[in-house]
């Protein structure tokens, strides 16, 4: 019990920030319609975070704001999406994720390798920008047995690509398709790093969006098992790995096991409008307090300690993502 309460103490603080800020970003949102409280969380964090609240004590409570409550978040979306949402995907849209996934493989890797980076860093670049960031890198690492240091390093990158990307696409994914939902969806789904880049991304927009966009984000996750399986036979077959065991057993992230489930349910049984009225309320304050706490821990000091090298690694791994994410939108007509 003593331990649950130091944890709890813990994060706290960052919690009740990230809460607080949320809270601004919705009572500005009613002065501000046209922007938003999403929009305005994520600002407000950012602005708040660089500037008055830098405090490493934060940080705890950001962080399970930021993973946590979007992972909840995740789960809650479950309930406003049935079959028929998904369908409306269709095969074009499954096919669309398969060939992002394979371009951004192939050109993340083929840049790591011309830029001088070891064959270790450009997989975990690769399936980190393919996938869904840090946690597909956290599965993928153990797999190729590479080290903290590498797997730090394209991790703060990813999340820095990834950051970039999901302030600037919404802007695009606007001026081009306008009013095209699914187009839009497609765009910030297929190709954000994170869940909750793509969650923060989208919100930029309208809540159909995230809806929409995390079909796309979770179809990539699902492929998660696939890439770490081929990755690891990479290492293998160029004798990058020593032990015939990877270190560290992986599966796909219990949310999105939790949101098919929840999809099933709703997909077959009617459920109470209060019910799904009620998920979708919880959902969306669990989204503005984990974009807050987005927000919050962007540093803008990270961008200025990597090296030119990883920036430009960086800056052209997300080129490939965005020209290939709108050529293949346009030649699937999604």
């Amino acid at each position: 019990m003593m331990i649950l309460n130091a944890k709890t103490k813990t994060i706290l603080p960052g919690l009740g920030l990230s809460l607080a800020v949320a809270v601004l970003a919705k009572l500005g949102a009613l002065l501000l319609p046209k922007l938003g409280g999403a929009t305005l969380a994520i600002l407000l964090g950012i602005l708040l975070g660089n500037t008055l609240f830098k405090q490493p004590a934060l940080a705890a409570g950001t962080k399970f704001s930021e993973s946590r409550l979007l992972e909840y978040s995740v789960v809650l979306l479950g309930f406003t999406v049935t079959f028929q949402t998904i369908g409306e995907m269709g095969l074009k849209g499954l096919l669309y994720i398969v060939l992002m996934m394979t371009t951004v493989i192939c050109g993340a890797y083929f840049i790591g390798r011309k830029l001088g980076f070891n064959e270790k860093m450009a997989l975990m670049m690769a399936g980190g920008n393919a996938v869904c960031g840090s946690s597909a890198i956290g599965a993928i690492a153990p797999a190729i047995e590479a080290n903290d240091e590498e797997k730090g390093q394209i991790i703060t990158l990813v999340n820095l690509l990834g950051t970039v990307m999901m302030l600037t696409l919404p802007f695009l994914g606007w001026s081009l398709f306008g009013a095209d939902l699914l187009s839009k969806s497609a765009l910030l789904g297929g190709t954000l790093q994170s869940v909750g880049q793509v969650v923060a991304g989208a919100s930029l927009i309208n809540p159909e969006t995230v809806k929409y966009a995390m079909l796309f984000k979770i179809t990539r996750i699902i492929f998660l098992v696939v890439v770490v399986f081929l990755f690891e036979s990479k290492a293998k077959h160029d004798h990058l790995v020593t032990t015939s065991e990877s270190k560290k057993k992986f599966s796909i992230p219990w949310y999105v096991t939790c949101f098919l489930i929840f999809c099933i349910i709703n997909s077959f049984f009617t459920l109470p409008t209060l019910f799904s009225e009620g998920a979708h309320f919880i959902s969306t304050w669990f989204e503005t307090i984990a974009l807050a706490a987005i927000g919050l821990r962007l540093d803008f000091q990270k961008f200025l300690k990597e090296g030119p090298r990883f920036l430009l690694y960086g800056l052209s791994v997300g080129a490939v993502q965005t020209i290939a994410a709108l050529l293949f939108i346009f030649l699937l007509q999604i």
